[in-house]
């Protein structure tokens, strides 16, 4: 059995880009895709197979993707060089607005758009605008980056990190479902624990990035990575077979109501922390298999993770309801769902590196 004192170094060994990361920001923002586009398709079209919406919507698209999201943002902190506890907060800031745009693309462009071709906009609900300021995963981000910067700005070590995020988790655990029977108090509330306004609660969602975070610290001073990620396919077995049981039984983040994932419970949280360790482990093991082209295409849709997220809630639900609009009658199956969910893939990405690159030229 090796000794933590030769796992570790006391300096940092893995600098600079870690392909695994990559990878696994890179199936993140894929499963996210394919799950947003789920969301639209079914809410006009029967013709999805139970087995496409379980795999891509109730299994990829839940813990393999906005939990590796959140955690590796955690992670991304250890290695930016940018982590004041300043700069942090003004990032969240940044992130949070971001937050409100996607609300933008996800609710009122389709629902103003559907209504003026005479599509039924009941999918895209803005509850008399309030909607605008639901929590997104973006928005999540935000709120938990001006958290992160304000106990960095108090200097809390990572004890004391943990029990803030298990408190908060613990917290939302009690208090998801809440109703005050007030849009407007649950529209606030919904910003820390899970209410109609929310997806990503903060008091339930801190813990990820708090776990990348204390996870990145040691992973970058990890001397041996095949040692460090030894045991991921028993880690990996163990979530799963926790997932399929718990959402079974007493309800978990495979169940079918999606808000049983928004608003995951602390025992939940802690399988998918194990399983976040699990799938940076498979992907460090299948980079030696990966031509260059494939990693080279992992590493620009994780640096640019962010502004696809943002691009495909604009044409994802756009896409869909002209569809609908000009091919009345259409039935989306899994293949044509699937073809849309790459394309919708491919079309966010050329906007995000077109983004990227104007946005360069300007400054």
């Amino acid at each position: 059995m090796i000794a933590i004192s030769d796992l570790f170094s006391d300096e940092k060994v893995n600098t600079g880009r870690q392909v695994e990361l990559d990878i696994a920001k890179a199936f993140a923002i894929i499963f996210m895709v394919f799950l947003h586009t789920i969301m639209v398709v079914k809410a006009y079209s029967p013709g999805l197979s139970s087995a496409y919406e379980f795999v891509f919507g109730n299994v990829l698209g839940r813990p393999y993707a906005a939990v590796i999201f959140m955690f590796c943002m955690g992670v991304g902190v250890v290695y930016s060089r940018h982590s004041q506890w300043d700069t942090m907060v003004k990032r969240g800031v940044t992130l949070y607005l971001s937050g409100i745009l996607v609300n933008v693309f996800e609710f009122f462009v389709p629902h103003f758009l559907a209504e003026s071709l005479g599509i039924d906009p009941t999918p895209f609900t803005i509850d008399g605008g309030l909607l605008l300021f639901c929590v997104d995963i973006l928005a999540f981000a935000g709120m938990a980056f001006v958290l992160m910067g304000i106990l960095k700005k108090f200097r809390f070590s990572n004890k004391k990190l943990i029990i803030v995020a298990v408190v908060l988790s613990i917290m939302g655990s009690m208090l998801r479902f809440t109703d005050f029977g007030n849009p407007d108090i649950n529209l606030i509330c919904g910003h820390f624990f899970g209410t109609k306004f929310t997806a990503f609660p903060l008091f339930n969602w801190f813990i990820f990035p708090i776990a990348g975070y204390i996870w990145g610290q040691y992973f970058i001073r990890a001397k041996d990575k095949t040692e460090f990620f030894k045991f991921w396919p028993i880690l990996m077995v163990i979530s799963l077979i926790y997932f399929f049981v718990s959402s079974n039984l007493w309800g978990g983040v495979f169940s079918e109501n999606v808000h049983l994932y928004y608003f995951l419970n602390t025992l939940d949280a802690v399988f998918c922390i194990i399983n976040a360790h699990a799938v940076i482990g498979l992907c460090y093991w299948i980079v030696k298999y990966l031509p260059d082209a494939a990693i080279k295409t992992c590493s620009i849709l994780s640096s640019n993770i962010n502004k696809i997220y943002i691009a495909q809630w604009f044409f994802i639900p756009v896409t869909i309801v002209l569809i609908e609009s000009f091919a009345k009658g259409v039935v989306l199956n899994d293949l044509i769902t699937a073809v849309i969910s790459i394309v919708m893939l491919i079309i966010s990405t050329a906007v995000a590196l077109l983004y990227k690159k104007l946005r360069a030229s300007i400054s």
